[in-house]
């Protein structure tokens, strides 16, 4: 037994100087680890492993989600309470992409507006929270509006994910023109599986058979990626999954 005791140290100790090595830990954790296993693990878990955990993603997303199970309302309150202190624009700001994030759309929509009468009526952050709460209000029009003016201010933000999907989706709600081509360049500038999904349910919908079989290709490319893809990956993109096995069973 005092054998099986000593050996359990040693592993747990080998577990923790892996992670050493692996985060570039300072070296004499080693030192510690291997000349004091019982203790040293005990103090690399406290001091380095257990604060690595709060910090990676994973926990951060397990964080936020408990977070919205206990206290739903605290971003948008504490966005409220420090816009009510100082009624900044970038606290105005704030507020409205706390809003958004919570389903309130059209109060988010009233706080963006008024943040972009001014100065700051060009800046970036704010013509892209102002387009999303128009799309998410149903006025596609004024989003798309927003958001030639956002491009024609910052041209880099037509290759970014989230103003250049917005945009072909707002595009493709009135079936104006430069859709397809909308989408391409979201698809071109992608950080998810949401551009893919969306623009092959726009294929889908199309007359032509060439563009249905191009969006089960699309489904299908989700659907295989999806097997490579790492658990807070598949987490992120679990809606766009879904729909990408809906697309290709139908």
């Amino acid at each position: 037994m005092r054998f099986f005791g000593i050996s359990l140290y040693v592993i747990i100790a080998l577990f923790f100087a892996v992670h050493a090595i692996r985060t570039r830990q300072n070296m004499y954790w080693m030192l510690i680890l291997f000349l004091f296993p019982g203790l040293g693990s005990l103090v690399y878990f406290f001091a380095i492993y257990l604060p690595s955990l709060r910090e990676s993603r994973g926990a951060r997303s397990a964080t936020r989600a408990i977070s919205q199970i206990v206290d739903p309302n605290r971003a948008v309150r504490e966005a409220r309470n420090d816009f009510d202190r100082a009624p900044t624009v970038a606290h105005r700001m704030r507020l409205g992409a706390a809003l958004l994030d919570a389903g309130k759309a059209a109060e988010a929509l009233e706080h963006y507006q008024a943040a972009a009468v001014g100065p700051f009526s060009t800046d970036p952050a704010l013509l892209e929270g102002l387009a999303r709460a128009q799309f998410a209000t149903g006025d596609a029009s004024a989003a798309q509006v927003t958001l030639e003016k956002l491009f024609a201010a910052h041209p880099i933000a037509r290759r970014q994910p989230v103003p250049a999907l917005l945009y072909a989706r707002a595009l493709a709600t009135m079936s104006a023109p430069g859709t397809r081509a909308a989408f391409e360049t979201a698809l071109a500038s992608a950080s998810d599986a949401a551009p893919r999904c969306l623009f092959a349910d726009w294929l889908m919908a199309q007359p032509d058979d060439a563009d249905r079989r191009r969006a089960r290709e699309l489904y299908a490319e989700i659907v295989h990626d999806a097997k490579h893809w790492p658990r807070h990956a598949r987490e992120h993109n679990s809606e766009w999954l879904q729909r990408a096995q809906a697309g290709l069973s139908r």
